[in-house]
């Protein structure tokens, strides 16, 4: 069976950016820009250009320095906003309109304060209006997570017919359960008679740490798009995790017959790059990126991790760009990682040698929280001078 790719739609200078803290100035939009082309990434959604001259002006910038990407624009379904996205898009090569409004009852009726035929109304009107100015149009049907569904359904076809080449379905709140999402991918592609005229996306929020197995069941359910940021950052709780789902797509391949064309070896140089910038830490147990993903603490993990790395490693350190696997020595390691360490260190000691060590190890690694090289380099000198007495 035929691998289908998966395009990957950045948005870490638009939605990540609107994180508390991490307002970006168009220099460092620009250097990200070009990091994430670099990286692979399909589409790079580079600001709302309504929003601020500073935006307009981020967003015209990297349209003018990307070759390869789609650059892309937010806007409301309001005539202003896309004139002024196809005005900062000008110079793009490939130009993206992202117009939407929201889906759900609850934005319909508390939000804009109106009703569903209205929303088809502007809905239509919107996306008709970025087409005329751009020949590729993404519409968002926001909350869609939790929009009736025999309604949004009506939603997606009517702006298909109106010309969007990509049908944005977001879980805005974080709300679904992975297969309540990806439920209601299917549901669309199953219930929208001109569905395979337009590409599905996910775009999926994480107030339920749920952001990337939604992601990744809409991908199943038929979605071919999914929306992301670097270190998952984002609104709240944050968006679908990038460096996630690539590895997700590239572990499972074989079974979800799914692919990307994100260069994962540059994975955790972005990630630093993009904490760097936006002076947001990456939490160390962060799947992938996290400066824990390939630390090893355990005995049994550490004795098993030295004989086969694969018994707890599903992939390599370099995969994605990370400096190494690390056998980290605490009071709960093993002579197995003892000895690893000294053979690393320079020093060869027989297994006698290494029982006799591990007692005064323990003593030290009982005062510790981590004991350092150092730490063991003076075990060592004792030793070899026979200055330790147990």
């Amino acid at each position: 069976m035929t691998s289908e790719k998966i395009h990957i739609f950045d948005t870490t200078l638009r939605d990540g950016e609107q994180v508390p803290g991490c307002k970006l100035n168009t220099k460092e939009k620009v250097e990200l820009a070009l990091k994430l082309e670099e990286l692979g990434v399909d589409i790079i959604e580079a600001g709302f250009p309504i929003s601020s001259p500073g935006d307009f002006e981020s967003v015209n910038q990297i349209a003018k320095v990307i070759k390869n990407a789609t650059v892309c624009g937010l806007t409301r379904a309001v005539e202003k906003d896309i004139e002024v996205a196809a005005a900062a898009l000008k110079p793009a090569r490939r130009p993206r309109i992202h117009t939407g409004i929201g889906s759900s009852d609850i934005h319909i009726r508390h939000k804009f304060n109106t009703s569903r035929e209205d929303i088809l109304q502007r809905a239509e009107k919107a996306t008709r209006f970025a087409r005329n100015l751009v020949p590729d149009v993404e519409f968002f049907a926001e909350d869609a997570g939790r929009a009736d569904p025999e309604f949004l359904a009506r939603l997606i076809e009517l702006v298909i017919k109106a010309g969007a080449t990509v049908v944005n379905i977001p879980d805005t709140t974080g709300y679904c359960l992975p297969h309540q999402y990806g439920e209601r991918i299917a549901y669309l592609v199953n219930n929208v008679p001109n569905i395979d005229k337009a590409i599905i996306s996910c775009h999926c929020h994480n107030d339920l740490g749920l952001s990337t197995a939604n992601s990744i069941a809409g991908a199943i359910a038929g979605a071919r798009q999914i929306e992301c940021t670097i270190n998952g950052i984002g609104e709240r709780a944050g968006n679908t995790s990038l460096e996630e789902v690539v590895m997700i797509i590239k572990q499972h391949e074989s079974s979800l017959h799914l692919y990307t064309d994100i260069k994962t070896q540059m994975l955790n140089p972005v990630s630093q790059l993009v904490s760097d910038i936006m002076r947001m830490p990456v939490q160390p147990n962060k799947a992938v990126v996290g400066s824990n993903a390939f630390a090893h603490s355990s005995g049994i993990h550490q004795d098993g991790f030295l004989k086969e790395a694969t018994t707890y490693e599903i992939m390599t350190p370099e995969e994605v760009g990370a400096g190494g696997s690390k056998i980290v020595l605490t009071a709960r390691s093993g002579r197995s990682a003892l000895a690893h360490r000294f053979q690393k260190l320079g020093h060869e000691f027989n297994r006698n040698d290494i029982d006799v060590l591990y007692q005064q190890f323990l003593k030290v690694a009982d005062k510790k929280k981590e004991v350092m090289d150092a730490d063991l380099e003076v075990m060592a000198k004792d030793y070899q001078a026979k200055e330790i007495v147990l």
